[in-house]
């Protein structure tokens, strides 16, 4: 019996896990759809809780030095005035850090600590998932090629893991009848722009309210060139009706939403000159689907956005990708039964992530930003300490990351990592 986890997608998730089984010792292959892996999309945050399983798999050097160390969290209001601001990553007294990062860049590094230390015929691209096909003693998949749609020889392995994202195959072939993405009635834009640093330099900066327009912006690389620029990753997020089909690289247009920033001109950042100095702008409504019932079907299980899709709040999409990968890992190490692996996996994360879905939609982070908007009715404030408490702002902040697994407490409760 072949004894290999077959793992169906090349994105941060399943590279992250080939990474993770192989420290373990269990053997896996990557079957990636897109003809070539490349490092695409723009900025996302890796919160020490993730950031520790890349520091044990050896990676913090590396990513170290293509990212930005985050140290510290700013909220304001639509006029610039300073709601709360609290220390991230290192800063904040944790063990690990909180890297700012490129998607491209992190999927890179993946990509190369892979090549480093998986054999060659380990890692497969052009080969979409078509099926499956599973038994007592192992499962069959089959793929076809992404560009021709010739069918490819079928691969035997232990279990399939569906690590194939937002738009996963795999997931709609075990929950045909799911239906559409909930939309959150909230369109995003994103971009990247070379920058002159603001702030600390090292930033997470949300602004304002979807109602009028929100921004998160910060920065993902250091010394882009010769004048000390750094690469500022931006989302612009606005209350709109409008919904299209998830796709994280779909072009966007300034002209929809640079009016809700107009006068955004602030002595820490000029939003607007931001905004119209990125050269590619991409468009992405906020969607998630309800929480499912079960992930695992015998061998066969799902794992990232392909098993919780959530709406981009909170900086823990790729981060709760990982969180499954660790665990999955340890369950097959741990379990010499497949299907009982599984299921142990499942036990651990399906509720887990579940509450960070409802959470997104609730209660994320910038939650701070709308109790204070909505005490204000959307105006400036002679001293923020009339609209809010620093214990209630604390409170919304510390309560995000109890749920999401990302506070010291939970840390400090979580299994240690494997070196």
């Amino acid at each position: 019996m072949n004894k290999d986890v077959i793992i169906a997608g090349g994105g941060i998730g399943g590279l992250t896990l080939a990474l993770m089984l192989q420290r373990a010792g269990i053997p896996c292959r990557v079957y990636e759809a897109a003809p070539e892996i490349k490092g695409l999309g723009v900025g996302i945050n890796i919160l020490p809780h993730a950031a520790r399983e890349f520091c044990a798999l050896g990676l913090e050097p590396a990513l170290s030095r293509v990212a930005v160390l985050t140290q510290d969290a700013c909220f304001f209001n639509r006029f610039g005035q300073l709601i709360y601001r609290e220390p991230l990553g290192r800063n904040a007294g944790f063990e690990w850090p909180q890297f700012s990062i490129h998607r491209g860049d992190l999927h890179l590094t993946l990509l190369a600590a892979c090549r480093e230390r998986l054999d060659a015929e380990r890692l497969h691209a052009g080969w979409r998932l078509k099926g499956y096909a599973q038994d007592g003693d192992g499962v069959t998949v089959y793929f076809q090629d992404t560009q021709t749609g010739v069918d490819l020889p079928p691969q035997r392995g232990a279990v399939l893991i569906g690590c194939d994202g937002i738009n996963s195959v795999l997931r709609k072939q075990l929950f045909p009848d799911e239906g559409e993405p909930l939309y959150s009635g909230v369109n995003m834009w994103r971009g990247v722009t070379r920058w002159k640093p603001f702030l600390s330099g090292a930033c997470m900066t949300r602004a304002g309210w979807h109602a009028h327009g929100k921004m998160v912006i910060y920065p993902i690389r250091n010394d882009v060139d010769a004048d000390g620029h750094q690469l500022i990753n931006w989302v612009a997020e606005v209350t709109t009706p409008r919904y299209e089909r998830r796709d994280w690289n779909r072009t966007g247009r300034i002209e929809d939403f640079i009016g809700h920033f107009a006068g955004w001109h602030f002595d820490w950042l000029d939003v607007p000159a931001l905004l119209r100095a990125s050269e590619t702008i991409l468009e992405f409504p906020m969607v998630d689907q309800e929480p499912l019932p079960r992930w695992s079907h015998g061998r066969v299980t799902l794992l990232g956005d392909a098993a919780h899709p959530m709406v981009p709040r909170g900086s823990n999409g790729a981060g709760q990708a990982i969180l499954d990968a660790r665990a999955l890992t340890d369950s097959l190490a741990k379990h010499a039964d497949a299907t009982a692996a599984l299921k142990a996996y499942e036990d651990l994360r399906r509720e887990a992530t579940a509450r960070v879905v409802y959470a997104n939609r609730t209660n994320p982070p910038d939650a701070i930003l709308r109790e204070v908007y909505t005490r204000t009715g959307d105006k400036p404030f002679a001293r923020v300490e009339d609209v809010i408490s620093s214990d209630e702002l604390r409170s919304l902040s510390e309560g995000y990351k109890l749920v999401s697994g990302s506070s010291k407490e939970a840390l400090a409760a979580s299994a240690p990592v494997q070196q």
